[in-house]
């Protein structure tokens, strides 16, 4: 039985990625695996909707009712809302890079990010996916995750810069740490000069989320930063224990 139309229009919006946010139609209809004429008729129903939208230079890119969407999902409307605040309060104080994060499958999705001031190479953006073992949001989630999928991901350390922990039994050992000392963080392990320092996020007793910051250099500043982000981790789950209206997955 062939691929219905629902199946092949999504596989045209999934061909989209934090790599690659701008296709052309040749582009699109290889990656989803489709006939161009196939491609071409789905481009332009997408495009009628909405969910495409195209650039001056011809390419095709995510259009603004998915991103309307977007914003309707719980974990976007409820958490993003209830952490607000609280980022920007960090971000004030800090001029820093401030990421807030949640766990799917084995990788790290960006659902808010403040840009600092200081210049700190940060390859996050919202939407974006990223390894769990390369990030200190990721270390948090992957901590506070079911066993599967710690198992699951170390067998999925691959390097990405010279200082990437790809050794299972020295990630295991960082992730035990995570859960003694409530935080955690890299050194370049994501990209050449910049390192970060993350906390939980937690709804009752569950880890919903990690909060983050990049910075250029860790060694003088981790208790201060450590301190702001718990401090202000605390009052999302606390703002969030009392909302009725966020569901969880």
């Amino acid at each position: 039985m062939g691929a219905s139309v629902t199946s092949r229009a999504l596989a045209v919006l999934g061909a989209f990625d934090a790599e690659h946010r701008s296709l052309s139609l040749t582009d699109l209809a290889r990656r989803a695996d489709l006939p161009l004429a196939t491609a071409h008729r789905l481009v332009g129903e997408l495009h009628r909707w909405g969910a495409l939208a195209r650039e001056p230079n011809g390419d095709y890119v995510i259009g603004r009712r998915i991103w309307q969407l977007g914003l309707l999902a719980p974990v976007q409307s409820g958490l993003r809302q209830a952490a607000s605040p609280f980022l920007h309060d960090l971000y004030g104080t800090t001029l820093s890079t401030v990421h807030l994060a949640v766990r799917d499958g084995l990788e790290v999705l960006y659902i808010e990010r403040l840009a600092g001031h200081v210049s700190v190479p940060v390859v996050s953006r919202v939407g974006s996916r990223l390894p769990m073992h390369a990030t200190g949001v990721g270390k948090v989630l992957l901590a506070y995750a079911p066993e599967e999928v710690r198992v699951e991901a170390l067998r999925h350390l691959t390097r990405i810069t010279a200082y990437t922990i790809t050794q299972p039994a020295r990630l295991l050992e960082q992730l035990r740490r995570v859960r003694a000392e409530g935080y955690a963080t890299t050194g370049e392990e994501m990209s050449l000069g910049a390192c970060s320092v993350a906390v939980p996020v937690r709804h009752g007793d569950t880890v919903v989320a990690a909060l983050g910051m990049v910075v250029p250099d860790l060694r003088r500043q981790l208790p201060r930063l450590v301190s702001a982000l718990q401090v202000a981790a605390h009052g999302i789950g606390r703002t969030l224990a009392g909302s009725a209206s966020v569901q969880w997955k």
